[in-house]
């Protein structure tokens, strides 16, 4: 079979499409035919090792895992013995980050707990689009945040991936949702269903009047006192990406002002979970949410998607077609 194979860390430039054995399932273990897959944050992690802590669980001098790629969809085209809830035929959707990658290429065999079964409303690079980021929003907002219908939420990085799940997501629970992005992506949210947007290059949320129950920080950099002034008492604060600084802050300082006030401020890292993704599932067929695609790319041109992904302004999701 086809597959993107990277052997060394660096830039777009080191993953080669390959031909490699196609895998067997073992007993526990269904057999997907990939149609569509799509790019994370954590896939460029993977490719370049960076941050370098993040080579304890990827490898230390290459990638463990030689073959990327964690969102798939596509079709059960065999299933183990022990394989309880799969068959062939099947139209499947899941995340593989728990279970080894390898979602850039034709096949791969999973843990039928990584899988559920495709939204019968989404195609197949739709549905590509959901696992990673439409969980990382979930379990930010709802886990982490304790979201509560009538709450306002402010969602940083509202146009990319992970947040244009995080503003349906929060009014799928009832949220006032205001969405902070660039000009270009005004009309993207308020067509999702944001209620207040912000211009970040308009009004620097240092600036910031209103005050919020929760803000999901997902992109760019805000200092975290910034984003503690915003928060009403009681309020949450989830960090789910955005800059190294960023990050860091929300590491060292977010623990110590959650124990010394009333705001809680704290980091996220998501972990793949089966009832998220079928919760999900379940949301898009209600047509509460729906994935947005920025562009799609084939198989054979991952290295140009990952070019165009790293430049950090993708407008929702950028698919991969298998």
């Amino acid at each position: 079979m086809k597959a993107i194979v990277c052997k060394k860390y660096g830039s777009p430039d080191v993953l080669e499409l390959s031909e490699v054995e196609k895998p067997i399932p073992k007993s526990n273990q269904v057999l997907v035919k990939i149609k569509a897959t799509s790019i994370n944050y954590g896939n460029l992690v993977l490719l370049k090792g960076e941050p370098f802590l993040a080579r304890i669980a990827f490898g230390i001098l290459k990638p463990k895992y030689v073959i990327p790629g964690g969102d798939i969809a596509g079709l059960v085209e065999a299933v183990g013995k022990d394989v309880k809830h799969f068959q062939p035929g099947d139209e499947v959707f899941g995340d593989l980050s728990s279970c080894g990658w390898g979602g850039f290429a034709e096949y791969v065999t999973v843990p039928e707990n990584a899988l559920a079964f495709k939204p019968v409303n989404l195609s197949f690079e739709e549905a590509a689009a959901v696992p990673m980021a439409g969980v990382t929003a979930l379990q930010a907002i709802r886990n982490k945040g304790k979201i509560q219908s009538g709450q306002k939420v402010l969602i940083n990085g509202a146009s990319g991936g992970v947040g244009t799940f995080a503003v349906q997501i929060a009014k799928a629970f009832g949220a006032e949702v205001t969405g902070v992005c660039s000009t270009r992506n005004i009309d993207i949210l308020q067509s999702i269903g944001a209620d207040h947007t912000i211009d970040y290059k308009m009004k620097d949320l240092k600036e910031l009047k209103e005050s919020y129950d929760l803000i999901i920080a997902v992109n760019g950099y805000q200092s975290i006192s910034t984003y503690k002034r915003a928060l009403n008492p009681n309020g949450n604060y989830v960090m789910v990406g955005g800059s190294g600084a960023q990050l860091t802050e929300a590491m060292l300082f977010g623990p110590l002002i959650s124990l010394t006030g009333n705001k809680k401020m704290c980091s996220m890292l998501q972990r793949a979970n089966q009832k998220d993704l079928i919760f999900l599932k379940e949301l898009i067929e209600e047509d509460k949410i729906k994935p947005i695609i920025d562009r799609c790319y084939k198989l054979s041109e991952v290295p140009e998607a990952f070019r165009y992904f790293e430049q950090g302004h993708a407008q929702g999701k950028v698919i991969i077609t298998v």
